[in-house]
């Protein structure tokens, strides 16, 4: 028994399932490409066929290289354009070139078949990234149609397969590119108010510096830092042992020239030698006494007194206790918890012109979602190295309402005079390429 011969239908679906097997079967981007432009040929009957991704022709019928700057080329991608211009990209059809602009139209009628079908592919977001340029000598017929649109599924499957980010989309036309960045143009002429954001601390306001009375070492500190204190009350207390050892030395040397000069005195009466040596003798004991009140004086200062009522501002007692400081080195500070300024540190970099009164805003490491506003007051000329090891500024700002706690950090922001967008925006590439250009 003879088997039966195929039909044209089945034949016609053997050469589609064929098209569909060898898309799956690429290896790579460039098979791809090839099998779209070139395998559907047999079956459909185009003259020749142009594969478009992002607007930029990838693949031509019968041709292993792409030349960018073909007139076909040049031709296939216009026609693109126009086409999403005419926002006709998102769906297949028949290509009516009275639609075309004249140029398009007369490099189709010389370079092209007189039908073309324009196949889009799309991802599975429904978003156009290329699509097929099929061109012969009759129009696609609906079912060629819609086995192209079957097809078109295949290869867009098979492409982001292959290529797993997303494409570009088609390029947008000229009219609209210029009228995106006129728009962009004048968005970046909008006036906006420069800022800039800076570390900052809670300082006292007019507070009482203490300072180390003498030279020595710190045996203890008797307050904690933000604690408050009155008038006369010991904040630090120096080691006196060697101050005791003096003052007491110094006393019993006193003791010893005074009872020197009483006993003198009373031999001056029968000894001319004894009162001659009276003078000297007094003024040995006014040196001894000297040296005796001095003695005290510093045994006195080894215990640091409060001046005024506030709280101690300093970082840690541990520190410094049981370390030598010199005269006049800073040991804490005695301010009013009522009464604090801004301080913030600009680092060079970030430096914008800021006027006295220009407004600031602290947001607190601690509460960083409540703004405590300031006004600008002061502003050194003169850039200084900080802690962190970077040149700032020091900036001083006085609160507009009740200051916040002593002692507390935060970032402040601020702001300047207004400004282009751009200006805004590129203020720091500017100064780091004018830097590294040496302009």
């Amino acid at each position: 028994m003879n088997a039966a011969l195929p039909t044209s239908a089945e034949r016609i679906f053997a050469l589609f399932l064929g098209l569909q097997q060898q898309a799956r079967n690429a290896s790579n981007i460039e098979q791809l490409a090839f099998a779209m432009v070139n395998d559907g040929q047999a079956m459909f009957g185009f003259r020749h066929a142009a594969l478009l991704i992002a607007g930029k022709a990838q693949a031509l019928t019968g041709i292993s290289v792409v030349e960018a700057n073909a007139p076909f080329v040049a031709f296939v991608e216009r026609a693109a354009s126009a086409l999403l211009g005419q926002g006709r990209l998102d769906e297949g059809h028949n290509v009516d070139s009275a639609h075309l602009d004249e140029q398009t139209r007369l490099d189709m009628n010389s370079l092209s078949a007189p039908y073309a079908y324009w196949l889009p592919l799309k991802n599975r977001s429904g978003e156009t990234f290329g699509g097929l340029w099929l061109a012969r000598e009759q129009p696609f017929n609906d079912a060629e149609q819609s086995l192209l649109q079957q097809l078109a599924d295949t290869y867009a499957h098979a492409w982001l397969a292959l290529q797993p980010r997303k494409p570009w989309r088609m390029r947008w036309p000229r009219k609209k590119l210029l009228a995106m960045a006129a728009l962009l143009s004048l968005v970046l002429l909008v006036p906006v108010r420069q800022s800039v954001l800076a570390p900052a601390e809670v300082v006292p306001l007019g507070g009482r510096v203490v300072a180390a009375p003498l030279d020595g070492v710190i045996a203890e500190f008797l307050v904690k830092p933000n604690q408050s204190v009155a008038a006369g009350d010991i904040l630090v207390r120096f080691d006196a042992t060697s101050l005791k050892a003096q003052a007491d030395v110094a006393e019993r040397a006193l003791g010893v020239a005074e009872a020197e000069l009483k006993a003198n005195s009373q031999r001056a009466f029968a000894d001319a030698e004894s009162s001659a040596r009276l003078d000297l003798l007094a003024a040995r004991v006014e040196q001894k006494r000297a040296e005796r009140d001095y003695a005290q004086q510093l045994l006195a200062r080894s215990e640091v007194r409060a001046e005024r009522a506030g709280i101690a501002v300093f970082a840690d007692a541990e520190r410094l206790t049981g370390k030598p400081v010199q005269t006049g080195e800073r040991l804490m500070q005695i301010a009013d918890p009522s009464q604090a300024e801004l301080r913030i540190e600009l680092p060079v970099s970030d430096a914008i012109a800021l006027e006295p009164g220009a407004d600031v805003a602290l947001f607190l490491d601690s509460d960083p979602l409540h703004r405590h506003e300031a006004k600008l007051e002061r502003a050194a000329y003169e850039a200084q190295g900080t802690a962190a090891g970077q040149l700032a500024y020091r900036l001083d700002a006085a609160f507009a309402a009740t200051p916040p706690r002593i002692g507390l950090r935060g970032t402040a922001k601020l702001f300047g005079d207004r400004a282009p967008l751009a200006y805004y925006l590129l203020r720091r590439p500017l100064a780091a390429a004018r830097q590294g250009l040496g302009l």
